[in-house]
């Protein structure tokens, strides 16, 4: 990770656990400090089952690795977590399309940062839009009004870090 730029991402109720699997991924590129999984968001197995689940090895197919090596905790509070994030001093940017949401492109991070994504098809929930600093947003360009939730935290994760 390129100087001080501490970037947490903050998973809330990611359903696939391949998308967690394929942010894993990308975190341990981009050198993101660690990964908070919210809600029901399926974790990585932790190395001492005798039998994998289909979400372990989901997770293990599109991580490639990476689950073992970036710090992640299960969180079960989002809201909680949010408070300790902000006690700490880490700014709190959600990753959501809205009518007062900046262009990923126009917004100025600053450090230590947590990006909130959310759920597939509901993104982030309202009552977590509030809680935060800022919301920012991936422009789109063609008819679909999102993208797949790992693609869309890869961007703005190495736009942050940038």
């Amino acid at each position: 990770m390129s100087g001080d730029k501490e970037l947490y991402l903050v998973l809330d109720n990611i359903r696939s656990a391949y998308n967690v699997g394929a942010i894993f991924r990308t975190a341990d590129g981009a050198g993101v400090k660690k990964i908070y999984l919210c809600g029901y968001t399926p974790v990585p197995p932790d190395g001492k089952k005798i039998y994998k689940t289909q979400s372990d090895k989901m997770i293990e197919k599109t991580a490639l690795g990476a689950e073992k090596k970036v710090a992640w905790e299960k969180a079960d509070d989002l809201e909680k977590l949010l408070e300790k994030l902000r006690r700490e001093k880490v700014k709190i940017v959600a990753l959501e399309k809205t009518g007062e949401s900046v262009d990923l492109k126009n917004f100025q991070p600053e450090f230590p940062l947590a990006l909130v994504v959310g759920n597939e098809v509901d993104g982030v929930a309202e009552k977590i839009l509030e809680k935060c600093d800022a919301v920012v947003s991936i422009p789109m360009r063609g008819a679909k009004e999102s993208l797949n939730v790992s693609v869309a935290a890869g961007i703005a994760t190495y736009e942050f870090l940038s």
